[in-house]
């Protein structure tokens, strides 16, 4: 059985709307939100007494997306900087018509660059 497409990609968040308006503001259209809990949750997760608030996100293209995920309860560790090399998901790639005009729209939601811009032809 051949892969058929990537669906989506789980990231968990500390703040669900500041992360839906940042990746809003970058141009990913959200497709829906729900609230999650129960024995289903708690055996997907691994936890005890999940409750999540996720939101679903697409590109403009329709082609896979993001579900930004909230722990209510139990609740994540504080968040830190981890270097680049440290196991995990680490960066997203989109491709945009004008880096410019993204970063100027991300920075207004608190984006930053990591480090410099390095621009590379596709």
């Amino acid at each position: 059985m051949a892969l058929k497409k990537l669906e989506h990609v789980g990231v968990v968040v500390h703040d669900l709307e500041a992360a839906k308006a940042f990746f809003i503001a970058l141009g990913l259209e959200l497709e829906g939100e729900a609230s999650l809990k129960g024995d289903t949750v708690d055996r997907l997760t691994g936890l005890n007494g999940v409750r999540t608030d996720i939101a679903v996100l697409r590109p403009p293209d329709g082609h896979g997306g993001l579900e930004l995920i909230k722990y209510r309860t139990p609740e994540g560790q504080a968040d830190s900087r981890l270097p680049m090399n440290t196991p995990g998901i680490r960066h997203f790639v989109f491709s945009v018509e004008d880096i410019d005009d993204v970063l100027g729209r991300l920075r207004r939601h608190g984006g930053e660059l990591a480090e410099e811009l390095v621009r590379q032809e596709a």
